[in-house]
């Protein structure tokens, strides 16, 4: 019988970017997720198939295990990215070099199973790397580190089931999980910018501005995550601390916030989520004034209680 696996995806609230170094981020894991079947099949070698949220095969690839190593034929029949294949050799060599549990002679059927598009950017990679680490039974933000990198708030979201507190601290993160479900949540909306933001790119400019910038926002930062908690939270106070938020980060990034760049005239707040300038903002308002984006072709628009996993039970 194949064994079953699973990740929520994710969504980062504030601290985007300077969670890097250690600013205390809000993190919320998603309803949608991937999940992820494996099977012995008793020859050494693995084989790989991939399916869309709408069921479809996008992608399969046999691996084959020799000598400690795992090696590949791009197949003809395989259409995907060469590139994709030969990311997901190096991830499978991680994780059998970091696995003591597992025994790739015995060889396996390994099929993943995406709930989201995989351009939304809520965490195809992330939660590939935990649902493989549940498997092999290994240190998740130890395969991130040595895979796609970043600062590991998707990982703990991908394994959690409440919105989260997430602060860096190598392979051993601070996670405390919280109770975010605001009063006003029937007016917050995630809205999909119709772009994917390359994430590491993203991560690559920050890493090259001023040192100085990041450590001076970072509590303001805090203190901006700390708020978005109060208990009995306004939507007023919700949009003035997110106003300020990208006001901060818009100084750190020396860019322009995505609300001044393409909706400069909608009247309630829109916060970037995670790399600004893809995926997906978070906007005030009601479903009504939503009609805005759907105007200028923004047509996926996501309702808060639609978006967002949680628990029936307070943190």
């Amino acid at each position: 019988m194949p064994k079953n696996y699973y990740a929520h995806g994710k969504l980062l609230l504030t601290a985007e970017y300077v969670v890097l170094d250690g600013a205390r981020a809000l993190a919320i894991p998603t309803k949608f997720g991937q999940k992820m079947t494996v099977e012995e099949i008793g020859e050494p070698v693995i084989k790989w198939s991939s399916y869309l949220a709408d069921g479809s095969l996008w992608f399969s690839q046999e691996f084959v295990f020799t000598k400690e190593k795992i090696d590949y034929q791009l197949e003809k029949k395989n259409n995907t990215n060469k590139e994709i294949v030969k990311n997901l050799a190096e991830i499978l060599q991680k994780v059998a070099t970091l696995s003591s549990h597992l025994d790739f002679q015995q060889g396996f059927k390994i099929n993943s199973f995406l709930e989201f598009p995989r351009d939304w950017g809520l965490g195809s990679s992330s939660t590939l790397i935990q649902n493989l680490s549940q498997w092999a039974e290994i240190n998740p933000y130890q395969l991130l580190e040595k895979t796609f990198g970043g600062s590991g708030y998707d990982i703990a979201c991908a394994e959690k089931d409440t919105p989260i507190i997430y602060e860096r601290n190598k392979l051993e993160p601070k996670v405390t999980p919280v109770y975010f479900q605001p009063n006003f949540s029937d007016q917050l909306f995630f809205v999909y910018l119709n772009q994917k933001k390359n994430s590491r790119e993203a991560i690559r400019h920050y890493r090259s501005l001023e040192a100085e910038k990041k450590e001076t926002s970072i509590a303001e930062i805090n203190q901006i995550t700390t708020s978005l908690l109060k208990p009995n939270l306004t939507l007023s106070e919700f949009e003035t601390q997110i106003n300020r938020h990208e006001e901060i980060l818009a100084k750190v990034l020396q860019t322009v916030s995505i609300k001044n760049q393409l909706f400069s005239e909608f009247k309630g707040s829109i916060k970037s989520l995670g790399a600004w300038g893809g995926d997906f903002v978070l906007a005030t308002g009601t479903k009504e004034t939503m009609s805005y984006f759907k105007d200028l072709g923004y047509a996926t628009i996501i309702p808060f209680s639609e978006m967002i996993f949680y628990s029936k039970r307070k943190c």
